[in-house]
């Protein structure tokens, strides 16, 4: 089982932060997503949760700046493997000018009324439906 650390900011319109991943990636290539990764060997989730924001968006956060939210049982169908997904989450006034993408297509600010019409990652498709009806949910859209 891997572990994976994720990244859910939410700006004051109730707008989460997405990646549309490119080609590349073995998991979900040409998907939109969460901004995170790998808990690398020796990591603490929580430390990579920040490391993750950082090196993909040029956002830096000090802690305790995102919470643990939920950990979730993810199947990665490229790896064959249900891995641990750990969700962490923050209000941000952050906009998409002030992303610099480190990875992917690119990574905006998107309204929870347009995830239908986009393909999502297995995390995202199972996760954001469950946090965009929830009280962590609410309170961070302020």
């Amino acid at each position: 089982m891997r572990q994976f650390a994720s990244i859910i900011l939410v700006d004051p319109r109730g707008r989460v932060l997405l990646q549309e991943r490119d080609e590349h990636p073995a998991i979900d290539p040409e998907c939109w997503g969460f901004v995170g990764g790998h808990v690398d060997p020796g990591e603490e989730p929580d430390g990579a949760a920040y490391r993750e924001l950082a090196e993909e968006t040029g956002i830096h956060v000090e802690p305790p700046g995102l919470e643990p939210w939920q950990a979730f049982s993810i199947y990665h169908e490229a790896y064959g493997s249900v891995d641990d997904v750990r969700i962490y989450t923050a209000a941000t006034t952050l906009t998409d000018a002030d992303v610099v993408v480190g990875e992917g297509r690119q990574i905006v600010f998107v309204d929870p009324a347009a995830l239908n019409g986009l393909p999502l990652t297995a995390a995202a498709g199972m996760v954001l439906p469950e946090f965009l009806a929830s009280d962590r949910y609410r309170a961070l859209c302020g």
